[in-house]
């Protein structure tokens, strides 16, 4: 199932997370990543088949579903 530009996700691969289309890499994995400190561009060189294009889909996914499920504040 395509889930947004680039992202996608099906029950056979990855446990159905969702990742990036046509590999194993889950927008979970980039998101770690930049949380540690490496830049698209690191992120790109690290993996080869993962584009900047494809880490900026992942935070555009990333935004949107944080953004579709509000958080009860106490």
């Amino acid at each position: 199932m395509k889930l947004a530009n680039r992202i996608v996700a099906d029950p056979d691969t990855c446990s159905g997370h969702p990742r990036i289309e046509g590999t194993r890499i889950r927008v979970s994995n980039i998101l770690g990543w930049l949380a540690t400190g490496m830049s698209p561009a690191d992120i790109a060189q690290e993996y080869p088949y993962v584009s900047e294009a494809d880490v900026r889909a992942a935070l555009e996914f990333a935004a949107a579903t944080v953004d579709a499920a509000p958080v009860a504040a106490e």
